[in-house]
This record gives structure tokens, C-alpha cells and sequence, in this order.
């Protein structure tokens, strides 16, 4: 696993509370199989690039035919023979403080 990505994705044409849409795009993100992390902000992912970025397009999809307009951010952070970087970067800097 060599790629961190946050996401986030959500309607802008669905009111005030989103969050029936960020829970399917959570489904989404369940269903591949990668290891990821809530947040209030976002979600983190991290798997194999090509994998990521399907889950992506497969996040995009679920929201795509009752959306007319979605807000899409990404952010990747891609290593070479990197393994469990979403709690080693977090503990990375907790040990440093």
C-alpha cells in the first residue's frame, strides 16, 4: 500500500445536511475493501494508486444521477514501499511532540 489519499465529496445542490450522501459515498469506500479513516473534514483512504483512484470514480458514480452539481477534493501522498501510513504518519508526529 503506497498511496494516502483525502477525499472529499458531497452534493452542493441537497440543502444543509449532507450526510445521507457522504453515507453513500462511505458504502462506496467500504465495499473496495481499502483502509480508510472518517473524518469530519473528509475521508482517508489508502491502497494501491489504481485502486484509489477507482474507489474515486466509484464515489463520483454512486452521487452522480440524483446530483446535479458535486464538490470533488482530492489530495494523494504517494510512497514507495510504504505500509499502514494511515496511523505511522499520525504516530510519526505524536512521538515527536
Amino acid at each position: 500500500m503506497s498511496t494516502l489519499a483525502e477525499l472529499s465529496i458531497f452534493p452542493l445542490d441537497k440543502g444543509e445536511s449532507l450526510s445521507p450522501y457522504v453515507a453513500k459515498v462511505i458504502k462506496v469506500i467500504q465495499a473496495s475493501g481499502l483502509a480508510y479513516e472518517l473524518t469530519p473534514m473528509g475521508t482517508c483512504l489508502e491502497g494501491e494508486f489504481t485502486q484509489v483512484m477507482q474507489t474515486v470514480q466509484d464515489c463520483f458514480h454512486v452521487l452522480e444521477p440524483e446530483c446535479k452539481r458535486i464538490y470533488l477534493s482530492l489530495k494523494i501522498d504517494y510512497r514507495q514501499n510504504r505500509t499502514n501510513g494511515l496511523k505511522q504518519k499520525v504516530e510519526s508526529v505524536t512521538n515527536k511532540l
